[in-house]
């Protein structure tokens, strides 16, 4: 039986979400890969349990997560009924509604029959009452934004979701939701966005910014850049990467020879700076007062440990900043 270790909060720092009274740990642990069908469940237990026992309690989901989608509650909840009950009340579960997740026309985007309908299945798969965070998935530019704030308002209202979030917005229309939500006394607290050295988007579409002005939370996932900003890729592309296995989210046409040359430049400087280059990536993003955490992924308990290691990289230069710049975006 899994007891977790005494030491859990001695090294890890939290964050407010905002203005909140929600902390979330520095790094978070996202189970967009490796807690499908397909993934190892020990290996599974073992991502949790050293996440845990590291101070990491917050523990990231969606519907669609797997494969198959709906695969990766159900492990998290079988984690949890066997593990991780006692704990409960130290963890912050998320989960997310807004990609395809079944057949009809109610399976996607962004209803209010949609939202709820997926939060109960969410649920009903971790074995859960609550999660602690629910977020809207992706923005919906035909279902009206009062409509689908509503439903995360009801979703607070029923006791389904203490806290609610989203995802993928821009500046523009995250201004819109926050507006309605406040109207709705819904507890909106924290927005989810890929977020790195290589993709400056929530830069140039105003969220970055939006965050900032309406005091909420960031939570960044695909902080190394779907593994671009580690050393994985610095002598080519090993024959068990994902690029291999899996090319949905990183094209071998990625990593070109501007690319790779990018990438050593960076992992360059990284070994000035004393760190791997994945370190120095997860750094980059915890040293800006916006970023609430990084969700990173993981597929060993060690890459776990040694992104940790991040939170305590010494505070970048103006020009290293500059540098980074000047590499990333040139």
């Amino acid at each position: 039986m899994y007891i977790a270790s005494k030491d859990r909060y001695s090294a890890m720092e939290y964050n407010r979400c905002g203005r909140s009274g929600l902390m979330l740990p520095k790094v978070s642990l996202g189970l967009w890969h490796n807690f499908g069908d397909t993934a190892n469940f020990e290996n599974m237990k073992s991502l949790c349990f050293t996440a845990f026992d590291n101070g990491i309690t917050h523990f990231d989901l969606a519907n669609n997560y797997g494969p198959q989608p709906g695969s990766a509650e159900k492990n998290f909840g079988r984690i949890m009924k066997e593990d991780l009950r006692p704990y409960r009340d130290e963890m912050i579960i998320s989960t997310k509604a807004g990609y395809l997740m079944w057949d009809g026309p109610y399976g996607d985007w962004g209803s209010r029959k949609y939202l709820l309908a997926s939060l109960d299945q969410s649920l009903q798969r971790m074995g859960l009452d609550y999660v602690d965070i629910f977020y809207h998935h992706r923005m919906d530019p035909d279902t009206p934004l009062e409509e689908t704030m509503g439903a995360l308002a009801t979703a607070v209202n029923s006791g389904k979701a203490l806290y609610v979030g989203l995802s993928n917005y821009d500046g523009k229309t995250l201004k819109k939701a926050t507006s309605i939500l406040k109207d709705l006394n819904c507890p909106f607290v924290i927005n989810q966005n890929r977020y790195s050295i290589f993709d400056r988007t929530v830069e140039n579409n105003g969220l970055k910014e939006a965050v900032s002005k309406l005091h909420k939370g960031l939570i960044t996932f695909s902080p190394l850049a779907q593994g671009q900003l580690t050393d994985r890729y610095l002598n080519g592309i090993p024959e068990d990467s994902r690029i291999r296995t899996d090319g949905r989210y990183l094209k071998e046409s990625t990593l070109d020879e501007h690319r790779m040359e990018q990438i050593r430049q960076l992992n360059d400087l990284a070994k000035q700076r004393g760190e791997k280059l994945a370190d120095m990536a997860l750094a980059w993003l915890l040293q800006k007062e916006e970023v609430t955490s990084v969700l990173i992924g993981a597929s060993k308990p060690q890459q776990i440990l040694d992104n940790i290691k991040a939170t305590d990289s010494a505070p970048f230069t103006k020009e290293e900043l500059q540098l980074i710049d000047n590499i990333s975006l040139g």
